[in-house]
């Protein structure tokens, strides 16, 4: 039973882009979301999906995949000011299975033991700007096997740049999504699916505009600005269904990452 739902989500990943319907969310936290709005997902893609609240970011959770579909935050100047006033607790000891999912749904810190890869966050700990909410940034529930190189390098530097932005412009919307490669995705152990490619959308109201960044999970330093539009067509998700079709349709260039504190790409 569970190889047949496997097979039936990953098929729904390959037609995501064409697929004729979104599932409007209904969401216990809207708080996090643009409009209060949560992400619209591909009717096909939303089995054994849980959402999660947390105190300061969601998480839409496939107990398919066993990460995340879906994080996200709100950024605003003052909490990325506080939050850089915080330390991150020490990993071993922070990161953690969550228990609000079933046992058989969820990741396991055993499921990426010697794997090769990181255990990837989609809000990432330094957004946050109390030890609590950081904590809570460590669930397994928002982990996704990330390439080691990714995760440390550029994508840290995406996150950085993102933070950096909420403090010139006051705040942003943000939405994390991972990206999944249909029949041709991989797994650690047969339980996790490790996604192709990763997408931060960021809206941004004192400019009315909104892209998403696109990396692949791989090292690198190659990312690219794309459409909200564009993220819908490859994801199945639209981060920001309060958004008008105008300000989806376009892309803005977003700012350059922020690798290891400003040197740039090395």
């Amino acid at each position: 039973m569970r190889h047949h739902s496997i097979r039936t989500f990953l098929a729904a990943l390959l037609l995501a882009g064409t697929a004729a319907g979104a599932q409007a969310a209904s969401t216990s936290c809207p708080a996090h979301f643009l409009g209060g709005k949560a992400p619209d997902v591909e009717a096909k893609l939303s089995g054994k999906t849980k959402e999660l609240c947390f105190s300061e970011f969601a998480v839409l959770h496939s107990g398919l995949t066993r990460t995340p579909l879906y994080s996200a935050d709100h950024l605003t100047a003052a909490r990325v000011a506080a939050a850089k006033q915080q330390h991150r607790a020490d990993a071993a000891e922070s990161f953690h299975e969550e228990d609000r999912l079933p046992p058989e749904d969820r990741a396991r810190l055993a499921d990426y033991v010697r794997s090769g890869y990181d255990r990837g966050h989609m809000s990432p700990n330094g957004d946050f700007d109390n030890a609590a909410a950081q904590g809570e940034s460590f669930s397994m529930a928002n982990m996704i096997p990330q390439n080691p190189d990714n995760n440390r390098n550029l994508w840290e530097g995406i996150e950085e740049a993102t933070r950096t932005l909420a403090q010139k412009s006051g705040e942003v919307w943000v939405v994390t999504v991972p990206i999944f490669g249909g029949g041709q995705t991989r797994w650690l152990h047969d339980r996790v699916a490790i996604p192709a490619k990763i997408a931060k959308a960021v809206y941004v109201p004192s400019t009315g505009t909104a892209s998403a960044y696109l990396v692949d999970n791989a090292p690198g330093m190659g990312w690219s600005s794309i459409s909200i539009a564009q993220l819908k067509g490859l994801s199945g998700i639209d981060p920001f269904p309060a958004l008008p079709d105008s300000v989806k349709q376009k892309a803005v260039q977003l700012p350059e990452p922020t690798i290891h504190g400003g040197k740039g790409p090395r």
